[in-house]
């Protein structure tokens, strides 16, 4: 199906795949995080979701020791998106999904300046123009088409953990194309996964220790496995696939159809439809994606 493509379109294609999976972590992440410790529940999701993409590795392209040379490079990465994923259920406990997938789509702007900064990508005035409303867009939806709110600037405690989750993630995906050192996609994941896995248990143990996870209601094992199989491996091969092959802003770009999704998602779970004012944001972030997919 995909052979006629050329290498940017298959890394259009897994982008677009990744916002759609990637979505739905919003929405069972915040019914999951009550019951939960938000650093317990990524090294769990880590662990297993390591195990899965070390299980596709060996089986597809193996894991030769090669590809274990400067395991530092995985540590380096682990840490940026295990940081990443216990902020984003941090900040889930007291932010709306939909506001919190706004704060998502800040990562396309912050991964320009990262780009330019390790890569030397430079933007087009076609992207910036497309981030530049891409931004806008997604601040309309954080401060819920409140005008008077967006100049008092009035941003919940929820948005902001999450925003410093989305600069580790931004810094993310540059980092991924200036450290590998031609590793396919799935090995490279799984030695991050590895990385993240250590991380993530040594910070979180007393946690872990403490939680009686026979007693969680089965909301949280449902987001575990959604977050740790769609989520988690599935998404991590997906996005080390295409930031090996397009820039770094513009993988980042396809967060701006987080929204759209998670909006679905609320919609099916809960019959929760945004204000209408809201989706005024929700389209200017997918034009922001139209005008960059032009570029």
């Amino acid at each position: 199906m995909t052979a006629g493509l050329s290498e940017a379109h298959r890394g259009h294609l897994a982008m677009l795949a990744f916002s759609a999976l990637v979505a739905g972590s919003f929405s069972l992440g915040a019914l999951a995080t009550p019951f939960v410790d938000p650093a317990a529940l990524s090294a769990l999701r880590f662990a297993i979701a390591g195990v899965l993409v070390g299980v596709a590795a060996l089986a597809t392209t193996g894991l030769p020791r090669s590809a274990f040379a400067s395991p530092w490079r995985y540590g380096v990465l682990g840490a940026l998106l295990a940081t990443y994923f216990v902020l984003m259920f941090e900040g889930l406990r007291t932010a709306a999904p939909v506001s919190t997938a706004a704060v998502f789509t800040l990562t396309p702007v912050m991964a320009a300046g990262f780009g330019w900064l390790m890569l030397r990508q430079r933007l087009t005035g076609r992207m910036a123009l497309a981030l530049g409303i891409g931004a806008v867009g997604a601040l309309w939806v954080i401060f819920r088409a409140d005008l008077a709110a967006l100049l008092r600037l009035r941003i919940g405690t929820g948005e902001v953990t999450y925003f410093w989750g989305c600069v580790a993630h931004a810094a993310y995906a540059p980092l991924v194309r200036k450290l590998n050192r031609g590793e396919p996609a799935i090995v490279f994941t799984f030695g991050m996964m590895v990385a993240g896995t250590v991380l993530l248990t040594l910070w979180a143990w007393p946690a872990i220790v403490a939680t009686d996870w026979a007693a969680l209601p089965d909301i949280v094992w449902i987001t575990l496995v959604y977050v740790a199989v769609a989520a988690s491996a599935m998404t991590f091969v997906l996005l080390q696939y295409a930031t090996l092959r397009l820039p770094a802003a513009k993988v980042m770009a396809y967060t701006y159809l987080v929204p759209a999704w998670v909006i679905l998602w609320e919609i099916a779970l809960h019959g929760s439809y945004p204000p209408v004012l809201v989706l005024a944001g929700v389209a200017m972030t997918a034009l922001a994606l139209w005008l960059l997919l032009k570029t």
